[in-house]
């Protein structure tokens, strides 16, 4: 580890030297991915510089307990310093883990009402608040993309667009399928229903990410139906883009929230991309699963990931055995507490795996 911390010190020198080239600022994007490399490498050299005078410290007390003056000094000096080094080598670690190409993306997220009727829609309404909340609390911005509302509120489905450097790494974790436990409001005997709703995020793709030609889809235009101001039912804004219509792979986006058709077009093929992406990713993930022969965490769709019980007001996320009671609060938007357990889950699965010699 010491040497893998030298040689990105050494990059870190060199790409700080090299900022105020003026062959380098004068190209905009090379001057972005060094920017953004150099912010990456800053932290882990922070930590690693903290983690060099930790060990300085302990070498110091090691050579004083040879002194019986400065012994007993040196032994408390000792405890003290490494359980500091033992945190700060498990914090470098996670910090040399390969960071997920993702991470900074924007993101789609898709939410579907499914088992339990209203119930589903109208908790599917609040999930769809909740991810607001928190958005907003991490000052990113959300607009809505498509909307189909339930017949007594919140919505059968809801897709919307998160954008903010990071949204992908604090909403990666919620895809799956939530699962409600509460009275529902019409139910007249005070008993517990169960229903769920199916959360997508997927990573907005860009051009250079995947190759999606024009021959490949089919656009069709009508009149939106959904809340979208003056022009709903007035003129043909909504879009709807079929990809490869008829065949195996066909894939249906709808866009109808926006005023403009154009905006509405750009809006459904940045969709279509997030969906192609993250078809291929979930391809790859299922060839690396079949080569290890396990699954770890895969927080599939399919896959139960969290309960909302509301009668005892606790959330329990099944992947990570993690549970918190401060339901309302979460709903709230409050969600930094089970992302941060989820990504710390994650880091660690990772390290265990590595330390297995599989891949992370």
């Amino acid at each position: 580890m010491i040497e893998k911390l030298r040689t990105l010190n050494r990059e870190y020198e060199a790409l700080e030297a090299s900022l105020g080239d003026p062959e380098l600022l004068a190209d905009q994007t090379r001057y972005r991915e060094a920017m953004q490399r150099y912010s990456e490498l800053q932290t882990l050299v922070r930590a690693s510089v903290v983690y060099q005078d930790i060990l300085d410290g302990v070498a110091n007390a090691r050579d004083a307990l040879a002194d019986p003056d400065l012994a007993e000094m040196a032994r408390e000096e000792l405890a003290a310093l490494e359980p500091q080094k033992e945190a700060q080598e498990a914090r470098l670690q996670a910090l040399l883990l390969p960071r997920d190409p993702f991470d900074d993306k924007n993101v789609i997220v898709e939410i579907r009402a499914a088992a339990g009727g209203d119930e589903a829609s109208l908790f599917a309404g609040e999930v769809f608040e909740m991810y607001g909340r928190y958005a907003d609390v991490l000052g990113f911005k959300v607009e809505v993309l498509d909307t189909h509302p339930g017949s007594v509120g919140g919505f059968s489905k809801v897709s919307f667009e998160i954008t903010g450097r990071g949204a992908y790494s604090k909403f990666k974790f919620e895809s799956g399928v939530h699962r409600v436990q509460r009275v529902p409001a019409t139910e007249t005997q005070g008993r517990i229903h169960t229903s769920t709703v199916t959360v997508a995020v997927l990573p907005e793709a860009e051009d250079v990410d995947l190759n999606l030609s024009p021959a490949d889809y089919r656009v069709d235009v009508y009149r939106s139906s959904g809340p979208g101001g003056q022009s709903v039912n007035t003129t043909d804004s909504a879009v709807r883009i079929t990809y490869k219509p008829g065949t195996p792979d066909e894939i249906i986006v709808t866009c109808q929230d926006g005023k403009s058709q154009i905006k509405n077009k750009e809006k459904a093929l940045t969709v279509l991309r997030a969906r192609l992406l993250e078809r291929e990713r979930e391809k790859a993930a299922a060839e690396a699963r079949e080569a290890r022969l396990v699954q770890i965490g895969s927080g599939e769709r399919s896959e139960k990931i969290r309960t909302y019980n509301f009668p005892q007001s606790r959330i329990t996320d099944h992947r990570i055995g993690y549970t918190t009671h401060s339901l309302t609060d979460t709903l709230l938007g409050k969600l930094d507490e089970l992302t941060e357990a989820l990504t710390s889950a994650e880091q660690s699965r990772r390290l265990d795996q590595m330390a297995s010699g599989g891949a992370a």
